[in-house]
């Protein structure tokens, strides 16, 4: 697989194309710089550095005499080589280039020097002189699983050269959750904004009937569709979606209104009242509850969007993740087919129960991690929110659960308690017929599935994508699902999870 593209570009649009392609290196990537003395390939490789070490002003020395130079950069281990002096590839490996790619990624210039130890999928920039001395001419090659990234970069930059207002920002990444999708703060002489970079793409591999987990789970694909759609309709309810400032939206990329850095985990750490943001989130969820759910959602581009419902299949797959990765992590083993039949069966009143939910809005992933505290708004617009375009149309009962049971950020059971009484409180004020035990089922329903699906996502995103540290929420996960299963209508399931699951291997310790 190879992507090629060239473009002639100045110091500026060199300053992006390595903006750029930071965003997209991983550990075990190469970027060969190839070019003439005095083509710019140093500069490049200063500007890509820089850019990874989120310091436009960074002193970069070139590494001529030294052969390699080594930078720990927020996001992985960086080595720049300059391989013009070497006389075999085993020079190469002297000065360390094997293991620079097993610590991080390595920018080589001069990579022909030592062409049989790059490995098949990597980067290829050629640098050229042109007519004009304010320019190069670069060719862009990713050969391998690089083809992908040099693809979306291609993409980008035309994008970005579309956006007057930021064509000289700084472009800085953002660490993002856990999603394939990425997120980068332009710095611009008129501010800052939020580039979203959400490739079309699925949720993992296919795994059942040629259907992905996002699929089937309802996860949406092309997320910015309905990032646009949805955050429209929250926005003219008064709450605080952002903004929306140019899109492609069949390419997944946006630029949108940037709410900040102060999660409401920041907030948090700052010294911020627990009490009052969940508080305010709380109301934002009351407002919610007022807005018509349509039956579908204008597109600026003339489309349409409609708020899916989860099936069985859906609910089912989630719940699935338990015995799919947490329980093999913990003991070593596939689950057994026939306590999967068991474990199903004893969920299945459970699903039956919310499928047949009255619908409504449900955000999903309304927690601390995509809630900003705006102090300088008023009423339900201090609290901003974002990641909801995997909204669907289900319970309201969902959203306070992913409130009042955040997966990153423990809840006390003291507030959880208080801040359900008080949203109940509050909506039976405003409808009459609403029914505070119907409603605390719901919850409790919702909470054993929402914290049994956790449990195996954070296994999943260790064993699958490489992302230990989600091991950390795993014993506020358990916290919350034994407050879920103390309803008595959750009585069987409680007693399978005590016998599988007791107290001992709760604490997010795995075997080994």
């Amino acid at each position: 697989m190879i992507a090629e593209w060239t473009r002639d570009l100045d110091e500026a649009g060199v300053i992006r194309l390595a903006d750029l392609l930071a965003l997209k290196i991983v550990r075990g990537d190469v970027i060969g710089l190839r070019g003439e003395v005095g083509a710019g390939k140093t500069t490049l490789a200063r500007a890509l550095i820089a850019a990874l070490l989120d310091d436009c002003a960074a002193e970069v020395p070139s590494p001529t005499f030294s052969l390699s130079q080594v930078y720990e950069t927020p996001r992985l281990t960086v080595t720049h080589f300059d391989f013009y002096r070497l006389a075999s590839a085993e020079e190469a490996r002297e000065v360390g280039f094997d293991e620079a790619l097993e610590n991080g990624a390595a920018i080589v210039e001069w990579p022909e020097r030592a062409a049989e130890l790059l490995p098949g999928s990597r980067y290829e920039i050629e640098l050229a002189e042109t007519a004009d001395q304010a320019t190069r001419r670069l060719t862009v090659r990713g050969l391998g699983h690089a083809a992908i990234g040099v693809r979306r970069i291609d993409e980008l930059m035309a994008f970005l050269d579309g956006q007057p207002r930021w064509r000289g920002a700084r472009i800085a990444h953002l660490q993002g959750d856990a999603s394939t999708r990425s997120y980068a703060r332009l710095f611009g002489a008129g501010g800052t904004v939020l580039l979203m970079d959400a490739p079309v793409q699925p949720d993992g591999p296919p795994i059942r009937d040629g259907k992905s987990y996002s699929r089937i789970a309802k996860l949406a694909e092309n997320m910015v569709r309905p990032f646009v759609a949805i955050g429209t309709v929250l926005r003219h309810a008064g709450l605080s979606a952002p903004a929306v400032e140019a899109f492609d939206l069949d390419k997944g990329m946006l630029l949108v209104e940037d709410l900040g850095d102060r999660a409401f985990a920041v907030g948090l750490a700052a010294g911020a009242s627990q009490p009052e943001l969940w508080r305010a989130a709380v109301d934002a969820l009351i407002t919610l509850r007022r807005v018509p759910l349509p039956p579908s959602l204008p597109l600026p581009d003339g489309g349409s969007y409609v708020l899916p419902r989860r099936d069985r299949a859906a609910f089912e797959i989630e719940v699935e993740l338990l015995l799919d990765w947490h329980w093999p992590a913990l003991k070593g083993s596939p689950a057994p087919q026939s306590l999967r039949v068991e474990f199903m069966a004893l969920w299945a009143p459970v699903l039956d129960r919310l499928l047949a939910l009255r619908g409504g809005w449900f955000l999903r992933d309304y927690h601390s991690p995509n809630l900003i505290w705006l102090p300088d708004r008023t009423g339900v617009a201090r609290v901003g929110i974002l990641d909801f375009q995997d909204a669907l149309n289900e319970h309201f009962a969902f959203d306070l659960v992913s409130l009042l049971q955040d997966a990153r950020v423990t809840v006390p059971e003291e507030l959880e308690t208080e801040l359900f009484a008080y949203y109940c409180a509050e909506v039976a004020a405003r409808e009459p017929a609403f029914d505070r035990a119907a409603f605390a089922t719901a919850y409790a329903d919702f909470g054993a599935q929402r914290n049994t699906r956790l449990l195996g996502l954070w296994l999943r995103l260790l064993k699958r994508d490489g992302k230990p540290h989600y091991l950390q929420n795993i014993p506020r996960t358990w916290g919350y699902l034994e407050r879920n299963l103390r309803a008595p209508e959750l009585g069987p399931l409680a007693a399978w999870y005590d016998r599988h699951f007791p107290v001992d291997l709760r604490s997010g310790k795995l075997p080994g």
